[in-house]
């Protein structure tokens, strides 16, 4: 497993769980002595217990040497990371054509090389294309997306509710089935196709769920200047099996580290192909307009202004049960508050450590009571669990004014007004507070 990032620690990790001899490499060195010391670079529930337990069973190692790792190996996956290009949107591919090139040199004859990373379409056959520079032996390609939540990952691996696999021939189809042979005691559909839809089916899943976050999204605004409530539409349109309830959730807008730079990398595909995805241009533009206009509903919730005031935020990740904090809304929506004269506070259960490399000027807790101290509002921007069981009362005593802006639409309005507090929720209009006559 070429990558120890969240895809190639997970998938690595479980694949050793379920019997298959594993050997994650990283070319970051301080990456692997974290992982050799017994310590995780990523959060990920459970994760910890898995790597710990099937490296004492030997069947999971670590390395920086690649060259080595490759050697006897029947499958080689590569997980590194295909960032956002900076200028354009494009995926950058050059650690998936490294890895591709490294392991082409050094692998055994009859190996299969797996692309997990999420690649554009065309990617699995322009790493044919450098291996044959390489060697003459073509080594098989194949392409296997990864479809893993940041916090439920293992879950997903284990239970996956299908397996996409592009290959090219009926050898390299046996090798992949003999690798997920564990899923036939589930009967998980496998997807059998070629590298080109494999490649596109992962893009086309993404795009698809962003687009429906962005769709309820819109929706919550809709219902706040109707009366009709986002929530109550959600269900209603969830119970739909056509539509499903999943994504229906509005927030503040999506972010991590597949949406964003997923649906732009499709957006530059299609239009190099001169079939440009216009949907997905839209989705992209207003899901940036989203996080800008959080900061506005924030803004007028605090009276018009919120210069010198005290606002706290609870929650930094793009989403709870991990420490990621790639593109979330926090990072467009703390700057921009503190552009406009606010002074913030924040608190989050695990991603403080990771949101410090993104985030300056703000006065850092260890706890969320500590962070509301003083408070001129409280802003929810990530949905933990925590912060459902928060004592109100305590928090009544140590706010400066009892408001509760709540993005994520957690809590019942009727709830936190019996406590003496404003509330203002999204996708709900007519919100009446305990200390004002109308938010």
């Amino acid at each position: 497993m070429v990558g120890t990032g969240y895809v190639g620690l997970v998938s690595g990790a479980c694949f050793s769980e379920l019997g298959l001899d594993v050997t994650c490499v990283d070319s970051d060195k301080d990456k692997i002595d974290t992982l050799l010391d017994g310590r995780l670079p990523i959060y990920e529930p459970g994760l910890d217990r898995l790597v710990t337990d099937n490296v004492k069973a030997g069947r999971l190692h670590f390395t920086n040497d690649l060259s080595t790792a490759v050697i006897g190996a029947k499958a080689i996956f590569i997980a590194v990371g295909t960032p956002s290009r900076r200028g354009d949107g494009h995926a950058d591919l050059s650690y998936v054509y490294a890895a591709a090139e490294e392991i082409a040199k050094n692998a055994d004859e009859g190996a299969i090389v797996v692309t997990k990373s999420t690649v554009p379409v065309g990617t699995g056959s322009q790493i044919k294309k450098r291996i044959s520079v390489i060697r003459n032996d073509e080594l098989e390609v194949a392409a296997n997306p990864e479809f893993l939540r940041e916090g439920s990952a293992i879950n997903d691996f284990m239970y996956p509710d299908r397996v996409i696999i592009g290959v090219e021939s009926i050898r390299a189809e046996g090798i992949m089935n003999d690798v997920y042979s564990f899923l036939s005691l589930n009967k998980t559909p496998v997807v059998m196709t070629s590298l080109e839809t494999a490649e596109m089916i992962k893009y086309a899943s993404n795009t698809f769920l962003a687009t429906k976050i962005t769709f309820i999204n819109e929706f919550s605004d809709l219902c706040e200047k109707t009366g009709a409530d986002i929530n109550d539409v959600a269900l209603g349109i969830g119970l739909d099996d056509r539509i499903g309830r999943k994504f229906l959730n509005a927030g503040p807008g999506f972010g991590g580290s597949c949406f964003p730079k997923d649906t732009r990398a499709l957006v530059q595909t299609a239009r190099d192909y001169k079939s440009p995805i216009t949907l997905v241009e839209q989705v992209i533009s207003i899901n940036e307009q989203r996080k800008m206009d959080m900061v506005s509903k924030i803004i007028e919730s605090c009276g018009g202004s919120v210069l010198s005031k005290r606002i706290t935020i609870l929650g930094l990740t793009f989403k709870p049960n991990t420490d990621d904090v790639r593109d979330a809304p926090s990072l467009v929506i703390i700057p921009e508050l503190i552009k406009v004269g606010a002074s913030i506070s924040v608190y989050d259960p695990k991603g403080m450590s990771e949101a410090h490399m993104y985030i300056d000027n703000v006065s850092w807790n260890d706890d969320p009571y500590s962070a509301i101290d003083g408070a001129d509002g409280v802003v929810i921007l990530t949905e933990w669990d925590e912060f459902k069981s928060l004592d109100l009362d305590k928090m009544k005593r140590l706010v400066n004014t009892p408001l509760i802006i709540d993005l994520r639409n957690m809590f019942r309005p009727d709830d936190i007004f019996k406590k003496g507090f404003d509330y203002v929720s999204i996708g709900r209009s007519s919100v009446y507070g305990a200390n004002k006559n109308r938010l």
